[in-house]
């Protein structure tokens, strides 16, 4: 996703559009929407690329139902019927056109069905090409397409099952299209009818490779708590969790079974661990001789002149367990392209927080997008200076910081760029203020 776009969501009233990066970085005070946002991008995902009514509640966010999601406008002002909100994305157009990027959209309103958000309308669109998908309100489907100067065309799709979470996917309107256009006559010679069929093939097939890879490609959400460490694990079935709870059986699991990806993530943890003095060594600790016996997990500390001994997980404090679920979603082999953290930097030292910044700068240099929702200016700060000192490949478009200012019953978010030297370009007054007044405070001045 390269831009966002919502309007009459959760606190924010007026239309923003909001820059997003392979690095993004949410910043503000509590409560003024930095989770929902984070919650809209997983839901616009579902929508767009899985073509599934997106859940406002499923962990790790909760947003309630749509009397609470709608923006309230206060007083009189009553509270909004409907919310919109979509993406832009680039699309690489076919060989012909030399590889030219052009930018697709894909916006979504949704109302209230059965109390939760519904996505009444989906319309993808690029120069030139457009598609619509609007639910009515017996559950038919009507599909309206568009293409170049010609007339909106129209097609009643099958009524949606009452109790079916899927969408009608945009595929069936390219067939029926195709069927139209070759039935048109005069008006549609073979030609055209070939080049409007192409148009939008290619348009719906710029929304789905994220899930035609033979994997689920959905972001990984994290929880701002994580899961609790143990002295002693028993293994679990391994099943992704917002919490991390599944993390302890996947390293068990990848130590017994796969040997090679296992010492590929060993590798990848124990750099991080060094680089923020969490750890030197991470182990497996079998209490048996088959897979399914219980299991410790184990850390290690050395000095320059000796190895430090094996501690038990639970022993060595709470940030390495907390740490632990978001750097192996992060590492692991298969990991998805999006990731939206909340607050990863919970429970761990400034010199593991700006750690933290310098991997996420390392991984969106890899074509990850990570989208982080975070209060640490430890990592900020990182990344700015990593940006400056081009620690990693990584450039000053490719980094986005969201303000979410808090204004009168609504919030609005500031896209804010950093130049070449890691410096803050075109920041409203507000941002970072708090941080300036304690400085100043601190100094005397």
């Amino acid at each position: 996703m390269d831009n966002v776009h919502l309007e009459n969501f959760r606190c924010f009233r007026e239309r923003q559009d909001v820059r997003l990066a392979p690095l993004t970085l949410l910043v503000g005070e509590n409560s003024t929407g930095k989770t929902s946002f984070l919650a809209l991008l997983r839901a616009l995902w579902d929508v767009a690329f899985q073509e599934i009514v997106p859940d406002f509640r499923e962990a790790p966010y909760d947003l309630g139902a749509f009397p609470e999601i709608a923006h309230k406008r206060g007083g009189r002002g009553g509270q909004a019927d409907s919310f919109v909100a979509g993406f832009d994305r680039e699309m690489r157009q076919p060989s012909r056109s030399r590889g030219r990027a052009v930018k697709a959209s894909f916006k979504a309103t949704f109302k209230e069905r059965r109390r939760h958000p519904f996505p009444v309308t989906r319309s993808l669109s690029k120069p030139g090409t457009w598609l619509e998908a609007s639910v009515e309100e017996d559950g038919g489907c009507t599909i309206s397409f568009s293409h170049r100067n010609s007339s909106v065309r129209t097609h009643k799709s099958p009524r949606l099952s009452s109790d079916d979470a899927r969408l009608i996917p945009f595929v069936i309107p390219i067939m029926e299209i195709s069927r139209e256009l070759r039935d048109g006559g005069e008006n549609s010679p073979e030609t055209a009818t070939a080049n409007a069929v192409t148009e939008a093939e290619s348009l719906v097939r710029s929304f789905r490779p994220l899930v035609s890879r033979g994997r689920n490609r959905r972001p990984f959400a994290n929880a701002p708590v994580r899961s609790r460490p143990r002295r002693t694990y028993d293994p679990i079935r391994v099943a992704q969790d917002s919490e991390g709870e599944y993390i302890p059986s996947y390293l068990a699991s990848e130590f017994h079974r796969n040997r090679e990806s296992w010492t590929n993530l060993k590798v990848a943890l124990e750099k991080f661990g060094q680089a923020s003095g969490l750890f030197d060594e991470i182990t497996v600790k079998s209490l048996g001789k088959t897979e399914g016996t219980p299991f410790q997990l184990e850390v290690r500390k050395s000095s320059k002149r000796a190895k430090g001994p094996r501690r038990n997980l639970i022993d060595v404090g709470y940030g390495v367990s907390q740490a632990l679920p978001v750097l192996t979603e992060l590492l692991r082999e298969g990991a998805p392209e999006m990731f939206l953290l909340q607050q990863p930097e919970v429970h761990l030292h400034p010199k593991a927080q700006a750690a933290l910044g310098s991997l996420f700068c390392e991984l969106a240099a890899l074509g990850r997008q990570i989208v982080v929702e975070t209060h640490s200016d430890y990592i900020i700060d990182r990344v700015r200076m990593d940006l400056r000192d081009q620690k990693s490949p990584l450039k000053p478009d490719d980094v986005s910081i969201l303000y979410f200012e808090p204004g009168d019953l609504a919030v609005n978010i500031h896209s804010i760029r950093l130049d070449e030297m890691g410096n803050v370009v075109d920041a409203p007054d507000g941002y970072r203020q708090f941080f300036m007044e304690e400085l100043r405070r601190s100094i005397g001045i």
